[in-house]
C-alpha cells in the first residue's frame, strides 16, 4: 500500500481557496469540477487533470495558485490531461481520461 501525502495536500487547495470534496485509491476530487488531482508515483508529485468542459482560461489563474502553493511545501503539481465526467449508473461517475 502507497501512502500518499493528502495531508499536504489539503493544506495547499484551502490555501489556495479550494476544498478537497472526496478522495479515492490515487485521485482527489474537488469541490469543483475544474481540476481533478491525481497522485503520481513520486512522492511529491501531483498531476492536476482539467475538465475538458471546462474553460481553461478562467482556471489558468487557479492552476497557477495551486501550483505556487504546492512549490511551497516542498511539492510539484504538473499539468495533467484532460478528462471527461460521466454518470456510469445511478451511483457510480465514470473518469475518462483523454
Amino acid at each position: 500500500m502507497t501512502l500518499r501525502p493528502l495531508g499536504i495536500v489539503r493544506e495547499i487547495l484551502e490555501s489556495a481557496g479550494m476544498e478537497l470534496s472526496y478522495a479515492y485509491e490515487d485521485l482527489v476530487f474537488l469541490d469543483h469540477n475544474g481540476f481533478l488531482l491525481q497522485f503520481t508515483s513520486k512522492e511529491q508529485e501531483v498531476l492536476v487533470h482539467i475538465n475538458e468542459e471546462a474553460k481553461e482560461e478562467e482556471l489558468a489563474l487557479s492552476l497557477s495558485l495551486l501550483q505556487e502553493k504546492a512549490k511551497e511545501n516542498r511539492m510539484t503539481f504538473n499539468r495533467g490531461t484532460y478528462y471527461r465526467l460521466s454518470q456510469a449508473d445511478e451511483e457510480n461517475i465514470r473518469i475518462e481520461f483523454l
